[in-house]
């Protein structure tokens, strides 16, 4: 719903945590996790189907503060 004196809409929605570590009870480590992302990347899969098979069948939240990488 767009705000009564303005002419933009409001700011809503829940934001992630901003916390540098991985979860402690992820059980994949960087170095297993790497080898997923290309195999899945070679398959021809996009980074953001890619992310919801890491949640999905491996248990991944987020990749980033697992591995250190953007």
């Amino acid at each position: 719903m767009a705000r009564m004196h303005a002419s933009k809409r409001g700011k809503s929605g829940s934001t992630r945590p901003l916390s540098k570590i991985p979860p402690s009870w992820v059980r994949l480590t960087a170095e297993e996790i790497e080898p997923l992302v290309v195999k899945y990347a070679k398959e021809g899969l996009p980074p953001s189907m890619i992310g919801v098979v890491l949640r999905d069948q491996h248990g991944v939240p987020l990749i980033k503060p697992i591995t250190g990488k953007t």
